[in-house]
């Protein structure tokens, strides 16, 4: 049987029932009403013959094979790290784990949101702030959301202050963010800078240690931050935070950073999980999401998202950032790592860490080799003869070590070092080294902690593996994802992550390449990255794509980059309005916000397509000063919108640019494309159609394609032959998961991926049908058809509200679509091409009976407050206790055959949305003095 056979889950008698039932006698002549004849492609996609599982791994890991897997001590803040084999085998490697979904159903996501918390509480505890976000994209990106809290807090401010000796790459993305949105950065030596002098000064970026390794103490320099009237932003080493004084403790308001080396492996740059933790009073400025502990309908603790969920849907334009997400997956294993390893433990690493760079020292110092600075961690920066000989030198000996100089070379130890690792560097540097290595020196941090850390219970309670590994299980079951049931999201698109895709991320030649590795270590990355970027080119229809964005949002952000630097190339700086539908992604306004465009609105008429006579308008009011309108296609709504290459053609002929957004390009191709459609960029979600998995939230890669007129306006970075213009701490941004979608391309082939487009198309068509009698579809397209999506509407039903549905689901056992987006008191429902028959009928079935049971609130025969659908969903703590509802045990618990074969049970009963905003506990620390209360 082929891939192509194993991932697409209808089979091909199903699909021509399937397609007769919605009125065609092929899924063909489906496709061929569903969308525009004028879009259509007749050519097959010029991409390799289809690979089996075997022939696509072998072929892969031969070319990653071409990687050299040397130890990098380039620091940067990428280190490498021991994986404990239990959060590998159990987390990373995990369907439970990475199958998961954006934990908006709080009720089926209990396990992903205690450990989102348990990384939350690491974070405050470390940085000593009092709250930290659920995780951001990487430590650049960071920076840059710390910069935007701070000037959100000093809304008057005009510049900032960045340390010169913060890593390079962050100070490169902080520069980009802040040259698009006109804010001066300036830079320097902090202790040299006068802060009191700056006119229009809002925040300072301090380094924690510098990207040299030494340890500055920051309380002094901070002090005069203040007294500048500006805040101070610190960006700290994690390991580091368990043996120095915390940036709280120092005054700082804020603090960013990267937990990478807290188990996860280096990946050529990602995913990794960043972190910001803020003062209490900024804490509703945090970019992206924040766990927080609320009741359930039962008087129960429960953990949800809050303040930020969907923060930017609901502000748009007026959006703290455009990050609504987090790179979950990452902050769980770098949570599960400090919960292993415990606060002592990780003291225990990062003293051995500091050791080994103490004893390197010491034999420097013997042989008359000077060291630069006299306070370190993990890093030295040693004065040298030649660093070229000196680095020759120690890749003789399998280490690479970064010159920051012609004289100077930086070496940054981790907890991988040997203290064979110590005699290697240091006859590298010319060291006499005689005897044995002092692993014992004297230590001499300028600043040392003294407060405790990491002290919850759950820190200090899980030293065995046995303890670990019930640990891990016991939150995995109170988790819904693909391994449990259909996630039917409409624009999300829960698809297979199969498992030969997942295989190679785990490979070592895949985890263990440092991001700035000589590029000739990395020619099997750079070999697959290429095709990679070839295929998504022929896929597209576009002249090349950048891989480096490592979210939607950052792909959003670099598309419409490229487009303000193409109109700023020809000299036309005035191009700054942005046209966005109202039924745009809210992440949009936000993103075109941060690349310095005014967001112009353009209505949506009432079958849910742009409404033309306003977009014309728009554009006429807006000609002169025209940049870009971004559109989504198929639409928002699920629709492949008829007038789309004249809505293309009315935006380029006023002067204009296209962006596609490209959250439903699974419903294009092998089909149609972006090119076809008239864009000239767009982003992709290869966490969406290319199959990477959604990991709880996150990790994403969003990379963008570009027409041949924008290809040298993509993300740039010091090692891409374009040096401005980074958005990611990588060049390749996340490229380790990249693995994923390149399995994916070469196992389908051009026929495998068109034929999963039809039968997304197929499945949505076919729901739409059979559900249509009990739930009207909102939006349809000329010919009646939905894209691979379709809105059911619930506003007539006056009896129950959709979040009773949605919940009610979970009693069905299945994750609710998406809820009251993009129009409130809908669902929004994509099977996509993964699911069988069997599968979606299932659904459907569920929402029948839901029909069902609103008819008998309707009639009378159920209480119209105290009913299933009121009280779902409904758990086994309370079936097992004293029963009052109208309804028995069994309407409750078991509403459907299936739940008898198997019943997944959820953890607590609905969350309180509204108190826990209003008592917001976001660390661990306060959750058994909540239950007490």
């Amino acid at each position: 049987m082929t891939f192509q056979r194993r991932h697409i889950g209808i089979d091909p008698a199903d699909a021509d029932a399937m397609a007769r039932e919605t009125g065609f006698d092929s899924v063909a002549d489906l496709v061929d009403a569903t969308i525009p004849a004028d879009i259509r492609s007749d050519q097959s996609l010029d991409l390799p013959a289809a690979l089996s599982e075997q022939e696509a791994l072998a072929r892969l890991r031969g070319m990653l094979g071409r990687n050299r897997v040397l130890k990098s001590f380039l620091g940067l803040g990428f280190h490498g790290t021991h994986v404990p084999p239990v959060i590998l085998r159990n987390i990373i490697e995990n369907p439970g784990w990475y199958t998961a979904y954006t934990p908006y159903q709080a009720e089926i996501s209990q396990g992903r949101l205690e450990m989102l918390l348990n990384f939350q509480t690491m974070i405050c505890d470390l940085t000593g702030l009092d709250v930290a976000n659920a995780s951001l994209l990487d430590e650049g990106s960071a920076a840059a959301e710390a910069i935007a809290v701070c000037a959100a807090a000093k809304p008057k401010g005009t510049s900032f202050f960045a340390d010169e000796k913060c890593h390079p790459h962050v100070l490169d993305v902080v520069r980009t963010r802040a040259l698009a949105i006109g804010l001066e950065m300036e830079t320097g030596v902090a202790e040299d800078f006068d802060f009191a002098g700056a006119e229009g000064l809002f925040a300072a970026l301090l380094p924690y240690p510098d990207t040299e390794g030494a340890v500055r103490d920051l309380e002094p320099v901070i002090a005069k931050v203040h007294e500048a009237g500006a805040l101070a932003v610190v960006d700290a080493d994690l390991l580091a935070l368990t043996l120095l004084k915390s940036p709280g403790a120092m005054g700082a308001d804020v603090c960013i950073g990267n937990s990478q080396r807290f188990g996860v492996p280096l990946g050529f740059g990602g995913p990794h999980a960043a972190f910001i933790s803020v003062r209490d009073q900024h804490k509703r400025k945090l970019p992206g999401r924040l766990v927080g502990v609320s009741r359930d309908r039962l008087g129960n603790p429960g953990m949800r998202l809050s303040m930020q969920t969907r923060e930017q849907h609901i502000r748009r334009d007026k959006a703290t950032s455009n990050i609504c997400t987090a790179q979950v997956l990452l902050a769980v294993t770098a949570a599960a790592y400090a919960i292993y390893h415990g606060p002592d433990g990780l003291s225990a690493i990062a003293s051995d860490v500091h050791r080994h760079a103490g004893a390197l020292r010491d034999l420097l110092s013997e042989s008359g080799i000077p060291i630069r600075h006299a306070s370190f961690f993990d890093t030295l920066a040693i004065e040298v003869e030649s660093s070229a000989a000196v680095l020759e030198a120690a890749l003789l000996g399998g280490i690479n070590l970064r010159a920051l100089d012609e004289k100077t070379v930086i070496v940054a130890f981790d907890e991988t070092t040997t203290a064979n690792d110590v005699v290697s560097v240091a006859l590298a540097c010319g060291a006499k080294v005689d005897g044995t290595v002092n692993l014992t020196p004297e230590s001499r941090l300028a600043t040392k902690r003294e407060s405790p850390f990491l002290t919850h219970e759950v820190f200090n309670s899980h030293r065995s593996e046995t303890e670990m590994l019930r640990y891990l299980h016991r939150l995995q079951t109170r988790d819904l994802a693909l391994d449990t049931s259909m996630i039917p999201l409409g624009s999300c698109t829960m698809k297979l992550n199969a498992t030969a895709e997942m295989i190679p991320v785990t490979w070592p030649e895949t985890g263990a390449i440092h991001p700035f590795a000589p590029r000739d270590q990395a020619e099997g990355y750079l070999e697959m990255l290429t095709q990679l970027e070839i295929w998504l080119a022929e896929i597209t229809g576009f002249a090349g794509v950048s891989l480096q964005p490592n979210a939607g949002s950052q792909g959003e952000f670099a598309g419409l980059l490229a487009i303000a630097r193409y109109h700023q190339s020809r000299g036309d700086d005035e191009r700054d309005a942005c046209l966005i539908p109202t039924s745009a992604h809210g992440t949009n306004p936000a993103s075109a916000v941060m690349a310095g465009m005014k967001v112009v609105p353009v209505k949506c008429d009432d079958e849910g397509n742009v409404d033309l006579a306003d977009l014309k308008a728009k554009i006429e009011a807006n000609r002169e000063t025209l940049s870009a309108l971004m559109v989504t296609y198929p639409s928002t709504h699920g629709v492949f919108e008829e007038p789309i290459r004249e809505i293309c053609h009315l935006v380029h002929d006023a002067g204009g640019q296209v962006y596609m957004d490209g959250a439903n390009m699974n419903a294009q191709v092998g089909l149609t494309s972006p090119a076809a459609i008239g864009a000239d960029v767009c982003h992709l979600n290869l966490h969406k159609t290319f199959c990477i998995p959604h990991g709880g939230g996150g990790p994403g890669v969003g990379p963008i394609g570009v027409a041949a007129h924008l290809t040298d306006f993509v993300p740039g970075h010091e090692l891409l032959d374009l040096k401005e213009g980074a958005l990611c701490s990588a060049p390749y941004g996340s490229a380790s998961i990249n693995v994923i979608p390149w399995m994916y391309i070469a196992m389908m082939g051009a026929d495998g991926l068109k034929a999963a487009t039809e039968a997304a198309i197929l499945s949505a068509n076919y729901m739409a049908q059979r559900l249509e009698p009990y739930f009207p579809v909102l939006y349809k397209g000329a010919k009646g058809r939905v894209a691979h999506e379709c809105i059911i509407d619930l506003r007539p039903v006056e009896e129950v509200t959709v979040e009773d549905v949605a919940k009610r689901l979970i009693d069905y056992g299945f994750h609710a679509p998406t809820m009251s987006w993009p129009v409130a008191g809908t669902l929004m429902i994509e099977p996509t091409e993964s699911e069988s028959r069997a599968e979606v009928d299932r659904f459907c079935e569920a929402m029948i009976a839901i029909h069902g049971e609103i008819e008998k609130i309707r009639s009378g025969a159920s209480d119209p407050e105290n009913n299933p659908l009121r009280n779902a969903p409904h758990t086994a703590l309370e079936l097992a206790g004293e029963w009052q509802h109208s309804y028995t045990r069994e309407e409750a618990a078991y509403p459907a055959p299936w739940t008898r074969e198997f019943k997944f049970w959820p953890h607590v009963a609905r969350i309180d949305n509204v108190y826990g905003d209003r008592n917001l506990v976001c660390t661990c620390e306060s959750v058994e003095s909540y239950a007490d209360s």
